[in-house]
């Protein structure tokens, strides 16, 4: 084992060089130049995203005056093609007429996100999602007395991406996409993180996320991209997940222990996990581990049990998301965490990112390396913190974590969340401007437990055979 220390300890002092960032965000695009539209194409939003190459740097005035554009865009779309939106802004009094300056935004007719799981089922199911989505349908086939899965592929079938999460309420929260717009915001989820740190760099990846193609779970769908930006993927989740499995996963009462098949297919994952990071520690590859939280800590408590630790240096990463919950009972904060990680695998805490967003939010919000706050995309995407009456919150103010997002093309992106943040500003520590969310980000109270680190925590307690 001292040998397997050393060898590992002297491998990763040569760890390949991070690229700039003009030469990262050229790479990216070139990997995924079909999910870019002809620029005499673009809409505002699109230019706020496409065309910076930091999207963490631009000058707060240019940002804002971006985002005005992209946003006060969106408004205008969704109060025109969308009945649904239109008549609830109505109610609210508000046109796009109003929509004039940079602090009109937070005008713009905020929704719960509770919204998105008021739908029926079967084929009323299907005249929902119609109702809620804006623009042109494409020509969709449903089977008579149609599953929620099998409503949801149709749809997909013809040529859109509708996904779903779950929480303990046992509805899902269902978002359609036309294929525009899922594949700028796929654009989005790569730019963004590839804006803080060199995901390209690491030459095999494992993930402890779904396979895309064996879901419609929107943390599994989410992760389409990754084959195209990244090297040697690799998926330990590599089975089906229906939206069966998944609500029963979250509104069952949890067990004192997983059912022997459950603890079989946890075990064989971290089994999975072990000979991957065991045949990559004696060479000088980079590598990228990304997942829950939850299943990354079992795997490090099993290494643990067994007496083994790497060190991979600054040749290993490690992505994060979904939140902090590992068991039912039991919470581990992001800090002891990377705290952790470079105990166990030798990565230190800079090369650990963790990232925060929902099935609604068209980017995720992610960490930065010097102080792991939570950057927001600012270009396009407006944060709000709101207090108790739901109007805007000063900043350092804890309140509900609300937004605008002016990239949902095919729905209405203006969502109030059930979580509770508290925004700065500017981050602390590092040197990029924009607003970022601190670190600790919670359920607010009385609101359904969500999380797509929680889905799939709960869905691996569950026996697949019932």
């Amino acid at each position: 084992m001292q040998a397997l220390r050393e060898e590992t300890e002297n491998l990763a002092l040569n760890t390949k060089p991070q690229t700039n960032i003009e030469d990262r965000i050229r790479r990216l695009n070139e990997r995924l130049a079909r999910y870019i539209p002809p620029r005499e194409s673009w809409t505002p939003a699109e230019e706020a995203l496409y065309g910076p190459t930091d999207l963490y740097r631009v000058p707060i005035d240019e940002a804002q005056a971006m985002q005005l554009k992209a946003i006060t865009y969106a408004f205008t779309r969704h109060y025109t093609l969308n009945d649904f939106y239109h008549k609830y802004c109505e109610m609210r009094g508000v046109t796009p007429e109003d929509i004039r300056t940079y602090d009109d935004l937070e005008k713009i007719p905020l929704i719960p996100d509770t919204t998105f799981k008021q739908h029926p089922s079967g084929e009323d199911f299907a005249h929902w999602i119609a109702n809620i989505y804006t623009g042109e349908l494409p020509n969709v086939v449903i089977n008579a007395n149609p599953t929620f899965d099998e409503v949801i592929n149709a749809f997909n079938a013809a040529g859109m991406v509708v996904t779903y999460s779950s929480g303990t309420s046992g509805r899902h929260t269902v978002i359609p996409r036309d294929m525009r717009t899922y594949l700028a915001q796929q654009y989005a989820h790569a730019k963004l993180k590839s804006c803080l740190c060199d995901l390209m760099a690491a030459d095999h990846v494992l993930m402890f996320w779904p396979k895309w193609t064996y879901t419609n779970l929107s943390i599994g769908r989410d992760m389409a991209h990754k084959s195209e930006v990244l090297t040697d993927v690799r998926y330990a989740l590599d089975f089906e997940i229906s939206a069966d499995l998944t609500i029963k996963a979250m509104t069952d009462k949890e067990q004192e222990g997983p059912p022997p098949s459950a603890e079989d297919r946890r075990r064989n994952i971290v089994e999975i996990a072990i000979k991957w990071l065991e045949r990559y520690a004696k060479t000088t590859d980079t590598i990228l581990l990304e997942g829950g939280p939850f299943l990354i800590l079992e795997l490090m408590e099993t290494l643990e049990r067994e007496g083994k630790r790497f060190e991979f240096g600054e040749g290993g990463m490690i992505g994060t998301g979904g939140g902090w919950k590992v068991s039912e009972d039991k919470r581990i904060s992001a800090a002891d965490f990377r705290k952790r990680v470079e105990d166990v695998l030798g990565i230190p805490e800079t090369h650990c990112w963790d990232q925060y967003g929902s099935v609604e939010m068209g980017g995720m919000v992610n960490t930065c390396s010097e102080g792991h706050y939570f950057h927001t995309p600012y270009t396009w995407f407006k944060p709000l913190i709101l207090d108790s009456n739901f109007t805007p919150a000063g900043y350092g103010e804890w309140g509900r974590f609300a937004f605008l997002d002016g990239l949902a093309g095919s729905y209405p992106g203006f969502i109030i969340t059930g979580d509770e943040a508290r925004m700065l500003e500017r981050c602390p520590v590092c040197d990029r401007p924009g607003p970022v969310l601190e670190p600790e980000i919670k359920r607010a109270p009385s609101v359904e437990m969500r999380g797509c680190a929680e889905q799939m925590r709960r869905v691996l307690a569950q026996d697949f055979g019932k």
